[in-house]
């Protein structure tokens, strides 16, 4: 079995971005900066070990009872007006939201940040039905302008300095190419107040369903989210079936601990709960109101004993920003909508394990990604049983199964390795595995004595 495509593009992209300089540069200054603000946050904490346990301990239970939660979620949503359209997978998500935009003569839509709307390539699927559709959340306009993919979970534009950035709009605006990070906020805001106001359709995701209550909550920091919500006639929320929580009461707990994991705040800036259409004694907000759940390979994760607690992740990007891996080959190098460890861990199910299955092994198992999430993901383990995953699946190359088949028997044999001399067995190495080792590593030299033959060579001498 030959090596995947995908896996020579990820190494290939792995080789060119890791050793760019200016990237990493960017790279490291902007997470710093997160890492300084989140370490911030979770000061706020009195005992972040009990919120971060009683966080999972939800999460991981209602993952185990899905279908009775997303029963209770639309149950309590179709009573509040809003209506729910179920997807088994990215085709027939678009099909029917396609079919909601012809039926409410949809011609332009904003769009609030939303990773699920990227899984599914929403963007592009309605711009050929002849919909214009505009990213609000400022990173992912920006994103959107340069033709690009989010770059990371949280924080879409991360790759970009702000000289980057002040050249993409003289390039697509006109605008001096030397203006200021708030000079190019304020010529994005004025841009975009003008297709909110004129938007028929708002789309958004959902960072939590709320079973008991019917009713989607997203938090944000640039209110473009509300304006995404309230101006448009029609809202369409797209979300997996994974982002259920029981009871309003335990946004308590989630929003404050995404908010801290995610930027370092205590709280983001604007956090909405929306339970369905405009009532009639209601001034804003849409005439209509639906919520598309997605499975698109989620049940796949589920059925994973183990595997399936990745699915209580609440998508703040604290383990992109701990791994090291994620911040030497960047977002863009994964070539997938979840990026970093969790990613790693969910693509393979969501997408396709023989396709994917590189990403589990793009990884140092430092154990960093589990210690900092907040809901007490083991994502380093989870890695580890992808890779057995993919083994027992059959997904190696010839010349892996061959190598680990003869290091095995050479490492088992005492009598095989004191045969060998040192020098012999550097040359061995050298020819069997200085291309997989890397140009840019040192092999490690093995010394011209075992252990056993010195330590044999001691007791004659004491005898």
């Amino acid at each position: 079995m030959k090596t995947s495509i995908q896996n020579s593009s990820f190494l290939a992209a792995s080789e060119k971005v890791a050793f760019d300089e200016i990237h990493r540069d960017k790279i490291k200054f902007n997470i710093s900066r997160y890492d300084d603000a989140v370490e911030k946050g979770l000061n706020n904490y009195n005992n972040l070990d009990i919120a971060k346990n009683r966080a999972g301990f939800i999460k991981y239970k209602v993952i185990n009872e899905l279908d009775r939660y997303l029963i209770e979620f639309e149950d309590n949503f179709t009573s509040n007006g809003g209506k729910i359209i179920w997807a088994q997978d990215s085709e027939e998500a678009l099909k029917e939201i396609i079919k909601l935009t012809q039926k409410h003569s949809i011609n332009s839509a904003v769009k609030s940040k939303s990773m699920t709307t990227e899984e599914i390539e929403l963007n592009a699927a309605i711009e050929r039905e002849g919909i214009d559709v505009v990213e609000t959340d400022l990173g992912e306009f920006i994103v959107q302008q340069a033709g690009q993919k989010p770059y990371h979970i949280v924080t879409p534009a991360m790759h970009m300095s702000k000289e980057d950035v002040a050249l993409l709009y003289n390039e697509k605006f006109g605008t001096p190419n030397d203006l200021t990070p708030e000079e190019l906020t304020l010529y994005t805001r004025k841009l975009l107040r003008e297709k909110f106001t004129n938007a028929e359709l708002g789309i958004t995701g959902a960072n939590f369903l709320i079973a008991d209550t019917g009713s989607i909550a997203l938090t944000e920091n640039e209110g473009n989210g509300m304006l995404s919500m309230s101006f448009p006639k029609v809202h369409i929320a797209i979300a997996g079936i994974e982002k259920i929580i029981p009871k309003l009461e335990h946004l308590d707990l989630y929003w404050p601990l995404l908010a801290a994991h995610g930027t370092g705040q205590a709280m983001t800036v604007y956090n909405s709960i929306i339970s369905g259409p405009r009532k009639n004694n209601e001034k804003d907000g849409p005439e209509n109101m639906y919520v598309v759940l997605l499975d698109n390979g989620r049940t796949k994760l589920l059925k994973e004993e183990r595997q399936r607690q990745a699915l209580s992740c609440i998508r703040c990007g604290a383990c992109l920003n701990a791994c090291p891996v994620y911040k030497n080959v960047g977002g863009h190098t994964y070539d997938t909508t979840y990026s970093g460890p969790i990613g790693s861990v969910i693509t393979p199910y969501l997408q396709s394990i023989k396709k994917y299955k590189h990403l589990s092994f793009a990884s140092s198992l430092c154990g960093k990604c589990t210690s900092v999430c907040p809901v007490n993901i083991p994502l380093h383990e989870l890695l580890l049983l992808n890779r057995n995953h993919s083994v027992k699946k059959g997904y190696y190359t010839f010349f892996e199964k061959q190598s680990i088949n003869f290091s095995s028997r050479v490492l088992g044999s005492r009598k095989v390795l004191d045969v060998l001399s040192g020098n012999t067995k550097n040359k061995l190495i050298k020819l069997s595995i200085a291309k997989t080792w890397g140009p840019r590593r040192e092999l490690p030299e093995i010394a011209p004595k075992s252990f056993n033959q010195l330590w044999k060579e001691k007791e004659i001498d004491d005898a």
